[in-house]
């Protein structure tokens, strides 16, 4: 767990030290607003995650490989994730019959119903994050992430 370290008088932290705390803070106080309204959904993030995922691959769904790949935080074990949301009707997984060791999962309907149902309370939920921001400021964010993004890649 990262914690806040109080500045040594005796050295400043360095500039990168200080930005990558920032940015911890940052995320964990924006994923906390997110974790409440998921709970009510008794869904975890990781679980929303997949399920956006799956609604973005459509109808051809996606190997349980390439899910993983897509994810925002790794989850170590995928197969019990799936798992979960299969129990639940809110995916589905089908072995294919070309190639037996590939199976590939597929978000239902009421999989999609139920990402329908938080689309709005978290679209507003990150208005009340980051709105007070501005666009201008937001695109600078976002183009100052990306490209911190892309220099570690």
């Amino acid at each position: 767990m990262l914690t806040q370290e109080r500045p040594n008088p005796t050295h400043a932290l360095a500039l990168e030290h200080a930005a990558f705390l920032a940015i911890q803070r940052l995320a964990s106080d924006l994923s906390q607003g997110v974790a409440e309204l998921l709970k009510e959904a008794s869904l975890s993030g990781p679980q929303y995650n997949v399920l956006r995922i799956l609604r973005g691959a459509g109808g051809p769904g996606l190997a349980c490989g390439e899910i993983a790949d897509r994810l925002i935080a790794r989850d170590p074990d995928m197969t019990r994730l799936l798992d979960r949301l299969e129990r639940r009707g809110l995916v589905s997984r089908v072995r294919e019959s070309e190639d037996r060791r590939i199976v590939t999962t597929r978000i239902t309907p009421a999989g999609l119903q139920l990402l329908a149902t938080l689309d709005e309370p978290i679209s507003q939920l990150h208005q009340s994050q980051l709105a007070h921001l501005g666009a201008e400021k937001l695109k600078a964010l976002l183009a100052l992430v990306e490209e911190a993004r892309s220099e570690r890649a």
